[in-house]
Formats: structure tokens, C-alpha cells, sequence
């Protein structure tokens, strides 16, 4: 199967997309932003591969069935494909565990924490059955923040049953995810998705659909997909294995990227880990105007992850949270280290963390309707993309904000909005390759060509 792939290289997380000839996205993946570029690159594109791969496995299931019987046995069969892999990662996780331990010089403490660790994942194990299943929200998309969350929890109980230091657990784990995050688990795709089939047929209900699911998992296994192009780009699309003629700006993907999704947008604002852009494009998604944030990154997702670390949350906890708030508080500072300190001096006056984090959540929007006005306004349609777009206070204080300065608009949030960059970047691969390029002025985007 012919494809063109984008790859975009986040501050913290990096997504991909496989796109068929016809412009057809045919997957998605992303995963954590590491210290290896190249690995992140190569991990997102295999996770769109994969769910490219699943894609097509639920269409042979909706061809063979034809009802909705697909859909739950399609279901089943990502949950526990899901589960195959989180189970490989957690025994080279525990190997590495052990390995550290098997360096100290004391016997006794060796023994004593390899058997903590034995109950550690083996309870981790437990939770993983019981988590991947149809419908069931796990607390991340990636290992290490699932990984993390299970082992810590564990760890804090034994050792206040067992007097073993937690701190010395917590330094077990930390050396040995390092080396985990480093290892790329997709060449055992096979393996996985026949432990997903099985665990799917060992239940009643599919037990006639036995034939349809072992052709349709052959099938997805066996594909072959021919990369034509791939195009990169980023906040650390400098780093990317590409030649330079195979990387874009982040603007011109995510203005494309935009349009594409939603054909009437006209205005995009990206906020994403370490910069915001506010983006004016044409009726066929070219770059009109931009204007970016400069190298802080207050009002930025790293704004958010600062927050919650002081706040010791995690960042998909802090909008619901700020949703609750009762009144509006007004944050003076926008900057990432200064709002920390007044959050803190405000929780030590007795303020309602709800009601600060709303205040916080308005204070990081202010400073994108700022670059929005520099960059001409919000024309109709506006587009929201990025990972804070999936915040919920960020985009109720965009609303009001947008409707309070320009009045009422309509504004588009893709619930896959942290790929756009990845989906305008597979866009410029297919029209780079068939020569159908997007003209942009060099002299309006001077900033936003490398």
C-alpha cells in the first residue's frame, strides 16, 4: 500500500500520520519526545503504522460481519493488542529493575528488594488485565506515565508495610526507564496482535466470527506499506534524519494541516509545549500572516506542566479542575517561574485551587489573544489546535475571550487537533511528490521558512 508519512517532532510528545494517495489518512501515532530524536521519530511512525494496520483490520471485520458486531470485536482486539505490548514493556521494565539491584555490594538489601519488586509487578501485571479493555480510560497514552503511576503507587504501600525506603525504590525505577524509553518494541507487532486475536476468540460471544477474525488479523499482519515521502517538522524538526528539502515549518503544516480538517478555517491558534502561533490562512490553506510567542514558554502546555508539578498533579487533571472555579482571580504574571511563586502565595492566603488555576487558564489565553491581534484578528473560521486544546478551561476561556473581543465566532476543535502538525506535514509529502506545491511569499514568512 502506497503512503506518504508527516512526522511532527514536539517538545513533548511527537506525532505521526500515514496518508493514502486520495489524501485519506489511513493512521495516527504519537509518542513521549526523548532525548533521541531519532527514536521518537521512528516509534510515532511505527504507532501509525500500527493503527494504520488496525484501521484496515476493522474494515475486513465491518465487510465480514456487516454489524455492528465489528466494532466490539475490533475493540477487543486493540484493547488486548494494547495489553500484549504494555506486558512486554513492563518485563523489560522488571528486568531492568532487577538489574539495577543485582549491582549493589549488599546481599541482604539485594534479596529483600528483589523480592519487592516480584510483588511490585506482579500487582502491576493485575492492573494492566483489568485496565486495557473496551472503554476503560487508562490515566495516559504512554508507558512510562502509566508505568510510573503503578509502580509508585505499589512501591509507597510495601514500604510502609515492609520498612524498605521508598526512595530507593523511586531510584530503581528512574534508572531503569531510561533505558526502556530507549528500546522500540513495534518488530514484535506479530507477536502482539496474536495474543490479541486469541485473547479475543477465548470469548463466547466471538466464537463465530472465529474464521473472519483470523483472516482479517493475517491480513493487517501481512501488509506492506511503501513510503513514497516523508516530511518533517516541529520544534525539533532541526533534529529530524531528514534531508532539508524533507522538513517544513511548524506554521505551514499547522496552517494546512487546519484547512484540511476544517475547509473554512481562516485563523489558527496552535498552543503547543514550548511556543503558540497565531496563523492567518487563505481558501486554500496557504500562510497569509503569523505571529509566534517569543522563546519563553509562559502561556505555553509547559506553562500547564509547571502548574501541575507544583501543584503535584498531572496536566490532564488541572481544566477539569479549573471548570470548578467559583470566581475569576486575576494572575498578574504570565511567566512560567513568577506565576509558580504567586500560585503559592496565593494557596498561602487560603485562595480555592480551582479558583486560581481559572485565573491561570485566562492568563495564558490573554497572552494568545494578544498574538492573534498582532497577527490580524480572528477571522471566521477559527481553528484551535495543539495539545491544549484538549484542556477544557483553556478552550472556555478562548471562547469567551474570542467572543468578548470579536464577537461570535465559529471555532473548530479536532478531537485529533495534536496531529495537525503531523497531517499538514503527510499533505506536503503528497503534494511535494505529485508537484503540486503550496506557494508561499518568502518576504511575509521569512520567520516561519527555515
Amino acid at each position: 500500500m502506497d503512503c506518504f508519512v508527516g512526522i511532527d517532532l514536539g517538545s513533548t510528545t511527537t506525532k505521526s500520520i500515514y496518508m493514502s494517495p486520495d489524501e485519506e489518512i489511513l493512521g495516527r501515532g504519537i509518542t513521549n519526545s526523548r532525548s533521541n530524536y531519532a527514536l521518537a521519530c521512528e516509534v510515532a511512525a511505527d504507532e501509525a503504522e500500527i493503527n494504520s494496520r488496525f484501521n484496515v483490520l476493522r474494515g475486513r471485520l465491518e465487510s465480514a460481519a456487516g454489524d455492528g458486531s465489528a466494532d466490539e470485536m475490533a475493540a477487543w482486539l486493540t484493547a488486548r493488542f494494547r495489553l500484549a505490548q504494555h506486558l512486554l514493556q513492563t518485563d523489560a521494565l522488571e528486568e531492568e529493575c532487577r538489574r539495577v539491584v543485582s549491582q549493589w555490594p549488599d546481599a541482604a538489601a539485594r534479596a529483600e528488594y528483589e523480592a519487592a519488586l516480584e510483588r511490585i509487578f506482579a500487582g502491576m501485571r493485575d492492573a494492566a488485565r483489568a485496565s486495557f479493555v473496551p472503554g476503560a480510560r487508562t490515566r495516559s497514552d504512554f508507558f512510562r506515565d502509566l508505568a510510573a503511576s503503578e509502580y509508585l503507587e505499589r512501591a509507597e504501600v510495601l514500604s510502609r508495610e515492609s520498612g524498605l525506603s521508598f526512595d530507593r525504590l523511586t531510584g530503581v525505577f528512574d534508572r531503569a526507564i531510561l533505558a526502556v524509553e530507549g528500546r522500540n518494541f513495534a518488530s514484535r507487532f506479530r507477536e502482539c496482535l496474536e495474543f490479541a486475536r486469541d485473547e479475543t476468540l477465548a470469548r463466547e460471544e466471538f466464537a463465530s466470527w472465529a474464521g473472519a477474525i483470523r483472516q482479517a488479523t493475517e491480513e493487517a499482519a501481512t501488509l506492506e506499506f511503501n513510503v513514497i515521502n516523508t516530511i518533517g517538522t516541529g520544534y525539533g524538526r532541526q533534529t529530524l534524519p531528514f534531508a532539508r528539502h524533507q522538513i517544513r515549518s511548524e506554521i505551514l503544516c499547522h496552517g494546512l494541516g487546519a484547512h484540511f480538517m476544517f475547509p473554512d478555517t481562516r485563523t489558527v491558534l496552535d498552543i503547543g509545549g514550548q511556543d503558540t502561533k497565531a496563523i492567518q490562512v487563505d481558501d486554500k490553506g496557504i500562510v497569509t500572516n503569523f505571529q509566534m510567542n517569543d522563546r519563553c514558554a509562559a502561556g505555553c502546555g509547559r506553562y500547564l506542566g509547571y502548574i501541575a508539578d507544583e501543584m503535584s498533579m498531572g496536566v490532564h487533571e488541572l481544566g477539569p479542575l479549573a471548570l470548578r472555579a467559583r470566581k475569576n482571580i486575576r494572575i498578574n504574571s504570565t511567566c512560567t517561574v513568577f506565576a509558580g511563586a504567586e500560585l503559592r502565595e496565593r494557596l498561602a492566603v487560603g485562595e480555592r485551587r480551582e479558583d486560581i488555576l481559572a485565573g491561570l487558564h485566562r492568563a495564558m489565553i490573554l497572552r494568545a489573544m494578544s498574538l492573534l491581534a498582532r497577527s490580524g484578528g480572528v477571522r471566521n473560521a477559527f481553528t484551535f489546535t495543539g495539545g491544549v486544546a484538549r484542556n477544557p478551561a483553556a478552550v472556555q476561556a478562548l471562547e469567551r475571550l474570542v467572543e468578548e473581543n470579536y464577537g461570535e465566532r465559529t471555532i473548530h476543535i479536532s478531537p485529533d487537533s495534536i496531529f495537525t502538525g503531523a497531517l499538514g506535514a503527510a499533505l506536503f509529502a503528497h503534494r511535494d511528490q505529485r508537484g503540486d506545491l503550496v506557494n508561499v511569499d518568502l518576504a511575509t514568512l521569512k520567520k516561519a521558512v527555515n
